[in-house]
């Protein structure tokens, strides 16, 4: 990977799943050759993570899925020294959707599904960034990529992140 270009990079892998999308055809693998999905790899990005930007194209900017993808990176880079985990959460491990902390519906799901962005562990059928996730961010007035880096910040302490959210909200 080239440190100084990266972003033009993922614009180029952004760009070009768009028009593909755009154009009607479907699925994360059959956006990417295969020196995209290496560029992609060495971020800890997955071609699925870019796929789901893509597809919420009109409601999830470019910059949006940018500065998620970057504080990804970052974290990939600094914390996991470039390393994936291996794991990917089990979908059943999250809290439910309506599941409630400090008066917030869906604060104690989106903070195991940053957590688990942060640590590359998503799987292909969960989004950080979904319809949910943005309607909750929304409410409190935190951007994704703002909340990814709080996360990362607080640790293990949910009570760091909870505290900064309803004072946010």
């Amino acid at each position: 990977m080239h440190n100084y270009d990266w972003v033009e990079t993922f614009q180029q892998c952004y760009d070009k799943a768009l028009r593909q999308y755009q154009a009607g055809q479907r699925g994360a693998a059959t956006f990417f050759n295969a020196t995209d999905l290496a560029f992609l790899q060495s971020i800890g990005h997955t071609p699925q993570e870019l796929s789901d930007y893509v597809e919420d194209a009109g409601e999830l900017s470019f910059g949006t899925a940018l500065l998620i993808a970057a504080a990804r990176r970052d974290y990939f880079v600094v914390i996991q020294k470039g390393k994936p985990t291996g794991r990917t959460i089990a979908m059943a491990d999250l809290p439910p959707k309506d599941a409630a902390v400090a008066g917030l519906t869906w604060l104690p799901r989106i903070i195991a599904k940053a957590r688990a962005k942060l640590r590359g562990e998503m799987p292909a059928e969960l989004m950080y960034g979904c319809g949910g996730d943005r309607a909750f961010l929304q409410k409190v007035d935190i951007h994704a990529a703002d909340f990814l880096r709080t996360v990362w910040a607080a640790r293990d302490d949910d009570q760091k992140i909870i505290a900064w959210v309803t004072r946010s909200a």
